[in-house]
């Protein structure tokens, strides 16, 4: 059965942390619902669990920035893929924190920055919701992929950021606000 909650608990913060794939979804009026899978060590419960933030790695869009931008809401689900089974949502309403914005130093303090962060997403919790997961499979995590490490190490930082601000746009041609530099050189 599944229960509501109005913040993110320590056991729930405690299930979170020990996930290796999280998933975020995003909509805006008339554009496609994004969704997402992340991983990586970049997800983090803020104290008093009425927010959290991820690290956004440069990829091939900025959807979810877009859609906040336009909307705000967000849905963040983690499932268990080991016992116990369970499935925990975070529904709110979130924001692309840049490095040329006030706050990014006490937020990006929360994660190790690496090459590749263009903007952290804060998310301001609304409600959680657990639910049983009896239906996803048993899985077991074999390794993290290194690929876009590997990319961001060889990648020039100078053109990556030309690159994001020459897609100032969503796929649907939602604005979308480009780093003013990369928090990494």
């Amino acid at each position: 059965m599944s229960e509501f909650f109005d913040h993110i608990t320590p056991d729930h913060a405690d299930f979170i942390a020990r996930q290796p794939v999280f998933f975020v979804a995003t909509a805006a009026a008339d554009a496609r619902i994004n969704l997402s899978p992340k991983g990586m060590d970049t997800f983090r419960v803020l104290p008093g669990g009425k927010s959290c933030a991820y690290l956004d790695f440069g990829g091939s869009g900025n959807e979810t920035h877009a859609h906040l931008a336009a909307d705000g809401r967000i849905t963040i689900m983690f499932c268990a893929f080991d016992q116990p089974a369970l499935i925990y949502r975070i529904y709110g309403h979130g924001r692309a924190v840049l490095p040329q914005d006030g706050g990014w130093d006490a937020l990006a303090a929360h994660f190790t920055i690496e090459r590749g962060v263009r903007q952290i997403f804060l998310i301001d919790v609304d409600s959680t919701q657990t639910s049983c997961g009896w239906a996803v499979p048993k899985m077991a995590l074999v390794e993290e992929r290194e690929t876009l490490r590997k990319y961001f190490k060889q990648d020039d930082p100078a053109k990556r950021l030309l690159k994001y601000h020459e897609r100032d746009r969503s796929i649907d041609g939602l604005a979308v606000t480009p780093p003013s530099h990369l928090p990494y050189s």
